[in-house]
């Protein structure tokens, strides 16, 4: 079966509101089994234009349970206590 990826651009707008939304995060992502790949750490863009402030990369069993994380009560009350925080891309892609 495929991996399933959450993956995220952050720009963090208010990092001391921010830090609610890692703790709430970092339990959703413990109750739904995420491997965390990459959770900020220094980045080098290589080609094109874009410049993230901040990358994560999750890995799951299933684009399923990536989607189930996303949409997930844990994840949900992280996602509140982000709003005003951060802009936040992301997205959920099936990989191997």
């Amino acid at each position: 079966m495929a991996s399933g990826y959450v993956m995220a651009w952050v720009t963090v707008t208010d990092p001391e509101q921010y830090e609610d939304y890692r703790r709430w995060s970092t339990e959703a992502m413990r109750v739904h089994g995420a491997e965390v790949c990459v959770r900020g750490g220094q980045i080098e863009v290589m080609e094109g234009d874009w410049t993230p402030e901040r990358l994560v990369v999750l890995k799951f069993a299933s684009l399923q349970a990536a989607r189930d994380f996303y949409h997930s009560a844990e994840y949900q009350r992280a996602k509140a206590a982000r709003q005003g925080a951060a802009v936040m891309r992301l997205l959920c892609v099936e990989g191997t």
